[in-house]
C-alpha cells in the first residue's frame, strides 16, 4: 500500500483548526481548498478566534490576483502530475529526503525540519518500511525564546504520534534581530532514532540510490 497523499496536510489542517482559525485561513495556509479543509476537520472540537480588528484590509490587486491564480494552477498541476505514490515510489521518496535531511553518522537515524508536511511524511515512511519500536522515537524541539513550549510540544506531538515524555529537553535559542526576523511558530523538530540495524539500512538505500546519480565531468 502507498502512501496517502494529503495524509500532512490532513493532519496539519486539523491541528490548525484546533486553535480556532477559520476554515478559508486553513485551506489558504495548507495550500488546498475550502471544501477539502471542511472535510477533514468537521469532527474537531475548536474555540473561534476573536476577530482581529487591524483596519480594513486592502483587496489584492490584479497582479497579486494573477500571481495567486498561477500558484493554484501549478499546485492542481503538481497534484495531477505527482497523482498516488506506488509502494516503490514512496520508498524512493522517502530515502530521497532523507539522502538531504537526515544524519549520516552510524548508529542513529535522525531527521531534522521545520515543515510539518517532512516530518510527517518522514514518520510515515519509517514507520511503513521499518519495525519500529515505539518507544525509541525521541524527538528534540529547537524554539526560540519567546515562543510558547507547551503548544509546540503538543502541535509536534500530535503530528507525529510520539508521546510528549519522549521528548528530549529542548534547546530555546536566543533570537538575533540582526540575522533573522522572522521565526518558525512551532520551532525546528528533530525525529531521532537509536537503531543501527535501521540506520545503516536506510544507508545502503542512499547510496543506491545516489549511486545513480549522474555527475557531469
Amino acid at each position: 500500500m502507498g502512501y496517502r497523499g494529503k495524509l500532512a496536510e490532513r493532519q496539519q489542517a486539523r491541528q490548525l483548526r484546533r486553535t480556532g482559525l477559520p476554515l478559508s485561513e486553513i485551506a489558504l495556509r495548507v495550500g488546498v481548498s475550502k471544501s477539502s479543509v471542511s472535510l477533514w476537520v468537521r469532527d474537531v472540537e475548536f474555540e473561534p478566534r476573536p476577530p482581529v480588528t487591524r483596519g480594513r484590509r486592502r483587496a489584492p490587486n490584479a497582479l497579486q490576483r494573477r500571481k495567486q491564480a498561477e500558484i493554484d494552477r501549478l499546485v492542481e498541476e503538481g497534484r495531477s502530475r505527482i497523482g498516488r505514490l506506488s509502494e516503490r515510489e514512496f520508498l524512493v521518496a522517502g530515502v530521497a529526503l532523507y539522502a538531504g535531511e537526515g544524519a549520516k553518522q552510524d548508529g542513529r537515524v535522525r531527521f531534522v525540519n521545520s515543515d510539518p508536511r517532512m516530518v510527517v511524511f518522514f514518520c510515515s515512511w519509517l514507520r511503513h518500511f521499518y519495525e519500529i519500536d515505539e518507544l525509541r522515537l525521541r524527538l528534540a524541539l529547537y524554539l526560540h525564546q519567546g515562543l510558547d513550549l507547551s503548544a509546540s510540544t503538543a502541535y509536534w506531538s500530535a503530528l507525529t504520534g510520539i508521546p510528549g515524555a519522549q521528548f528530549t529537553m529542548p534547546y530555546r535559542a536566543v533570537p538575533d534581530p540582526s540575522i533573522r526576523h522572522a521565526k518558525h511558530v512551532h520551532g525546528c523538530i528533530a525525529v531521532g532514532y537509536s537503531c543501527s540495524a535501521t540506520h545503516r539500512s536506510i544507508m545502503g538505500l542512499v547510496s543506491a540510490l545516489l549511486g545513480d546519480a549522474v555527475i557531469p565531468g
